[in-house]
């Protein structure tokens, strides 16, 4: 079986959020919880027609346990996996096998965390993840993970290609003026460039809103078979290609600073897909700092390396531009829990089905969802498509 002949053979039927932004007094497991019932319920389906599950976490490293206790799950597929935030959206390929193969009938991604209002020790597990997971090359110089490595590859772009700060600014600019047409968005007052280059400095070219948010959030999706799909309530949304790729896991062992593993990941999504960067309605990139957005504009294809400061500033992602991009407003200013490729994902299927409300990008039949993990790490890419791209 090639990957192409997976093309359109299973699709997204239900989504579910809960406890996005702040979800005080709850934990990360009970509003996964709360949001696993949703997309179920949102499919048409109820928990125990749900054999499949995929989910990770930060927290623990056999969380898919005990997400099965807790949902009450029998699965008869389990997928893990954990490579940061592009978790949920490389979940679909072993998810879309699982399914054709008729190892399961219904597939549950899900993921929570309260990473904004739980009460954590941040040195103490700062210090344990060096313990269990070093780098070499990089601790002994006690850089601010992930900021540090982020800001490492903003700055190379900027002596590379000339790049601004006020480039980089008009991305968190334009993440917030789709986020004042989200209600669900945590931010959303007004935002200049002015203020973005006036904002604190947290890691030198990056400023604090340059830096993705830290709310609460959980976020699920159910997969099934496109047979099965068509009689669900819901109007699906196809996979039509997904790929992941993965380069390296330090900053310091990146190839190359401004290319990520998205060169790789959109290319091969796109050939399963039978479809190319100038066929795509909207995008939904993981921007967990504002030089990601560039950097997957690039290497994605929708413009030149080193073209993309140049790019933005002209307002081609913000509404009312040429490309669609993080419509819910991102992980900038819509939510941001630890891990956001979920979240990504729920704002593509929506907006397939039409179902945005005031940010609704017309005629929306074609959507890629970009994952991003570790510090520019793994990389993950789906399209998304209505039936009438199949």
């Amino acid at each position: 079986m090639s990957p192409a002949d997976l093309r359109g053979a299973v699709a997204i039927v239900g989504v579910g959020q809960a406890g996005c932004g702040e979800a005080r007094g709850r934990t990360e497991m009970e509003i996964l919880a709360e949001a696993s019932r949703l997309a179920v319920a949102d499919a048409g389906l109820t928990m125990d027609q749900i054999d499949g599950l995929a989910t990770a976490s930060s927290s623990s490293a056999m969380w898919g346990l005990s997400v099965v206790e807790y949902l009450g799950l029998r699965p008869r597929f389990v997928d893990s996996t954990m490579i940061g935030g592009s978790s949920f959206v490389a979940h679909m390929m072993p998810a879309m096998l699982a399914l054709a193969s008729g190892q399961c009938d219904a597939v549950l991604v899900c993921y929570g965390s309260t990473q904004r209002t739980a009460t954590i020790n941040r040195a103490a597990i700062k210090r344990a993840r060096r313990q269990l997971e070093p780098h070499p090359y990089e601790d002994p110089y006690e850089p601010l993970p992930p900021l540090t490595s982020y800001a490492l590859a903003a700055a190379r772009h900027m002596h590379q290609y000339g790049t601004t700060r006020e480039q980089l600014a008009h991305v968190a600019v334009a993440a917030r003026q789709w986020a004042r047409l989200n209600p669900e968005a945590f931010m959303r007052d007004p935002l200049t460039v002015a203020d973005v280059l006036a904002s604190r400095m947290v890691s030198d070219p990056l400023t604090v809103r340059d830096s993705c948010l830290v709310t609460d959030g959980a976020g699920a999706y159910v997969m099934v078979r496109a047979d099965r799909a068509r009689d669900l309530p819901r109007e699906p949304a196809y996979v039509l290609g997904n790929a992941t790729a993965i380069w390296h896991k330090q900053i310091s062992a990146m190839p190359d600073l401004t290319v990520t593993a998205a060169a790789e990941s959109g290319r091969r999504a796109y050939e399963m897909a039978g479809v190319g960067p100038a066929d795509i309605d909207v995008l939904e990139l993981y921007d967990a700092f504002t030089i990601n957005t560039l950097l997957f504009l690039e290497d994605l294809g929708f413009c030149p390396k080193g073209e993309a400061g140049r790019f933005v500033e002209g307002g081609a992602i913000a509404p009312g531009g040429s490309l669609p991009v993080n419509t819910n407003g991102g992980g900038l200013s819509c939510v941001h829990p630890g891990m956001y490729g979920v979240f990504i994902t729920i704002e593509a299927v929506r907006q397939l089905r039409g179902a945005c409300g005031e940010r609704q990008v017309d005629g929306a039949h074609l959507a890629l969802v970009h994952g991003n993990g570790g510090t520019l790490s793994s990389q993950s890419t789906a399209i998304l498509g209505t039936r009438e791209t199949l």
